[in-house]
């Protein structure tokens, strides 16, 4: 690979030990089989929040050395469950949601709740309700 071009390389590089071995990012094997898809998600992540990379392939390999050490240094540093780099681990946590005001009806003033009939409790069994508010009626 290292008579390819940067671009050309970077097609080629398939496993989290392939980035760490061809921008020469020293790794414990440990650490990486257990973090290699949260490893390459965050150097996506971190690749993506960098913007507009230098023209120069020398400058852009450093670009992409330093954004792979620190996606994996995350993971030395931390866990999967602590980073939280899939949305899977974000699904329980507090949400926001957006409810336009035009979603939003009132009842109106003249409705009101449905009266359960003489000896039921509102189930719509007449006189047969087995239901414990039922028993507590009789």
């Amino acid at each position: 690979m290292d008579d390819l071009t940067l671009d050309d390389a970077l097609e080629d590089l398939e496993s989290a030990e392939d980035f760490l071995n061809y921008f020469d990012v020293g790794f414990d094997p440990a650490v990486v089989h257990v973090n290699r898809l949260h490893i390459l998600q965050r150097y996506h992540n971190y690749l993506a929040q960098a913007g507009a990379l230098p023209e120069s392939e020398a400058a852009r390999r450093e670009v992409y050395t330093t954004l792979l050490t620190r996606a994996y240094q995350d993971f030395v540093a931390s866990d999967a469950l602590t980073e939280k780099v899939f949305k899977v681990f974000r699904m329980h946590e507090p949400q926001t949601a957006f409810v336009p005001l035009s979603s939003i009806t009132l009842a109106s003033p003249h409705a009101s709740a449905p009266i359960p009939a003489a000896g039921g409790c509102g189930c719509g069994n007449t006189g047969s309700c087995h239901s414990s508010e039922s028993a507590l009626r009789s």
